[in-house]
């Protein structure tokens, strides 16, 4: 499979502390990658090299064989790439309806003076917009919802906006920081089902995840880190069995 996304030798230090030490990674269109490890593996800090929330220390990021050096993060979710955090961040005073609409703004295709004095174009792609937000919203559950207050969701249905929200500017490459964190095991299982969903549209995923039951159902391949490094990479059940990330998780004492 053609690899959409590729990393090389990636580096990120923070004053005398290496949070990620020599990564490479390639993450094939349309594939499911899961990012694993224990607490402090630089995992998130991973993520926000990808997505240009931090430029590395040293390394090299591509995507679609397009170098990303010094690319900030608003221009690469222009290319496609976007993403959710482990700290859900939302406009939790506007609506459901008007958070999701936001993720359009980087796609829209009007004339400068028409945004004061909206025309046939303005109102043409206002209407696209609200009809794909709305689409968006029943995708992830909260059809009934799109005049609520954001800040007024349980947390699980602010996990679902904001997957919906970072769809509406319809990235090739998605990328979800421990989506699962905080869910109780239906909306575990709804977001099972959301992912799915999106891999058989093509997709690619890249997710990083505690969730192992989730992590085993809907990941094509697992990139396992330990304090910032890489330890293995493989096919779910490989990785299951893998004595070194058995240990990474429990402890080499435990398996003695």
């Amino acid at each position: 499979m053609t690899a959409l996304l590729r990393c090389a030798g990636l580096h990120k230090s923070f004053g005398g502390v290496r949070a990620v030490q020599d990564i490479s990674l390639e993450v094939a269109a349309g594939a499911v990658q899961a990012v694993i490890g224990p607490n402090g593996a630089g995992k998130s800090t991973l993520l926000n090299l990808l997505s240009g929330v931090y430029p590395p220390s040293a390394g090299r990021i591509e995507f679609e064989g397009r170098d990303l050096a010094g690319l900030p993060a608003h221009r690469r979710a222009r290319l496609g790439i976007a993403r959710t955090f482990q700290k859900i961040r939302l406009f939790k005073q506007l609506t459901l309806l008007e958070n999701v609409l936001a993720g359009f703004h980087i796609h829209h295709r009007i004339p400068w003076w028409q945004y004061p004095f909206p025309a046939g174009s303005a109102r043409a792609d206002r209407a696209r917009c609200h009809d794909e937000a709305h689409r968006l919203l029943a995708f992830v559950g909260l059809a009934d919802r799109t005049d609520t207050r954001a800040g007024s969701l349980a947390y699980g249905q602010q996990r679902m906006l904001e997957i919906a929200r970072a769809l509406a500017t319809a990235p090739k490459l998605f990328m979800l920081d421990e989506p699962a964190a905080g869910l109780n095991s239906a909306e575990v299982e709804f977001l099972l089902g959301r992912l799915n969903e999106l891999r058989g549209r093509g997709l690619t995923l890249v997710v990083v995840e505690h969730n192992m039951d989730l992590v085993m159902s809907v990941a094509d391949r697992v990139f396992v880190m330990d304090h910032g490094e890489f330890l293995f990479e493989g096919p779910p059940a490989e990785v299951q069995r893998h004595p070194g990330v058995i240990a990474a998780y429990l402890g080499a004492e435990a398996l003695a």
